[in-house]
């Protein structure tokens, strides 16, 4: 167990190497989220009615948040299927390191990331008028959630890069997991303005869940359809828990296994 964790932060440390070594990574991935927050607090917000107290903006952030650390799973999944088609997973194989390594430091290194990226979008937040109002161990423990909910979801990434193994199929896997998730939601814009049908699964979308609870956190107050007074609606942070608990006890031995039948072969 001692070494299977001292290989996975080697590769990890490999990650964060990589990411200075080609910069550009870390460019685009901040770059993105911030064009995200200034599209839609410019463009869109002037027609989106909240309902919030200091506008669409406090709505807006949280779900630019999670929207972020959602698109982990893609990150993760391009990555894998990168190092697929390179053949590194023949050099690794050929290291004295524990199989599960490999897996774990590429959770490990994105959740890093995503640090950096969750730092720079809570700048550009605040630079256009997002104030959080809950305080200072609250606004942490938002921030703490949404790695959290990135580091589970990236093993879903895992799974995929290891699946598909081609770069392009693995960003269309990722693109048909990710886009409903986080536009069925309740991230842009509230869920009581879609059919009443759709409401159920926007509201019930771990998505969803993941940004009532941040929002929360952040001091504010949710907006629920159909589903007002269901459990989620009720206990956001409780749920999330429940979804990411599940996502993990699922794809992380999945993935795992997954990975050594791949270097076997």
């Amino acid at each position: 167990m001692k070494r299977a964790l001292i290989d996975a932060l080697i590769i990890t440390r490999r990650q964060l190497l990589l990411l200075r070594r080609v910069p550009e990574v870390l460019i685009f991935s901040t770059i993105q989220p911030v064009m995200f927050v200034l599209l839609f607090r410019y463009v869109f917000g002037g027609s989106i009615t909240s309902g919030m107290p200091g506008g669409y903006v406090q709505f807006l952030m949280p779900g630019i948040f999670v929207q972020t650390v959602a698109f982990t799973l893609a990150g993760t999944a391009s990555g894998v299927a990168e190092d697929m088609t390179k053949g590194l997973i023949d050099r690794y194989r050929s290291l004295p390191i524990a199989r599960s390594a490999l897996v774990f430091g590429k959770t490990l290194g994105d959740s890093t990331l995503n640090i950096v990226v969750l730092m720079t979008m809570g700048a550009a937040g605040y630079i256009v008028g997002w104030r959080p109002t809950s305080g200072g161990v609250k606004i942490l423990l938002a921030f703490i959630f949404l790695l959290a909910f990135g580091y589970s979801l990236s093993w879903i990434g895992i799974f995929i890069g290891l699946t598909a193994k081609d770069v392009r199929t693995v960003q269309n896997m990722s693109f048909l997991v990710t886009f409903p998730l986080t536009f069925l939601s309740n991230a842009f814009a509230p869920t009581t303005g879609m059919p009443r049908a759709l409401q159920y699964f926007a509201e019930w979308n771990p998505v969803s869940t993941m940004v009532a609870a941040t929002r929360e956190l952040f001091g504010l107050q949710n907006r629920f359809g159909v589903t007002a007074g269901s459990f989620p609606s009720q206990h956001p942070l409780a749920m999330s828990f429940i979804y990411m608990f599940i996502i993990v006890l699922i794809f992380v031995p999945v993935s795992v296994n997954k990975y050594k039948n791949v270097a076997k072969k």
